[in-house]
């Protein structure tokens, strides 16, 4: 319960200070030249798409992750939006899982070169042990968050994240700080 507790208190505070963080920039104004009112939504100009795709082969071993996601500009500084994943893996003769959730991201730009960012992602995880002790079936929700920063050149941005909630066992990833590359266009 006390391991319930932490976990939920980190997760809305990740919550409140994403929100604080989105509505704390004014959004730009731009004056209009002309005199007609525009009364067509500008809305559909501040979205970008993206995600990712991965795939990863070797001998015996399989691992696909499609990733979508869409992200709203607030302004040149500030964006926030959702993802959805899906990954599946295998080790033949020995494991295999299918992980499939979604995300809510939101994206800083302090300077045009640095993108901080951070990401709250929920999958589905369900995965197979088979080893000579016989199989081990095991269905679960995997939460992480993400904190991370990165080169960011147009559209295109690499860098590394950290999971806060990485523990060592009951994890779907090896390790707590994950390269990335987010595209969006």
């Amino acid at each position: 319960e006390n391991r319930f507790m932490k976990k939920n208190s980190v997760m809305n505070l990740t919550f409140l200070l994403t929100i604080v963080f989105l509505f704390s920039f004014k959004p730009e104004i731009y004056a209009q030249e002309n005199t007609e009112i525009n009364t067509k939504s500008d809305f559909w100009s501040h979205i970008q798409f993206g995600g990712g795709l991965g795939l990863g082969f070797g001998n015996g071993y399989a691992d696909i992750m499609v990733a979508p996601s869409a992200v709203y500009n607030f302004n040149r500084y500030a964006s926030a939006g959702l993802g959805a994943q899906y990954s599946y893996v295998k080790q033949k003769d020995f494991y295999n899982a299918n992980m499939y959730g979604g995300s809510i991201i939101a994206l800083f730009n302090p300077i045009q070169e640095l993108q901080i960012s951070t990401e709250l992602e929920q999958l589905r995880v369900n995965r197979t042990f088979n080893d000579s002790f016989g199989t081990d079936t095991k269905d679960f929700w995997n939460t992480a968050l993400f904190l991370g920063a990165g080169y960011r050149n147009e559209n295109v941005t690499f860098g590394i994240r950290y999971n806060v909630l990485h523990k060592e066992r009951d994890n779907i990833y090896a390790e707590a700080f994950m390269p990335f590359v987010r595209v969006y266009f």
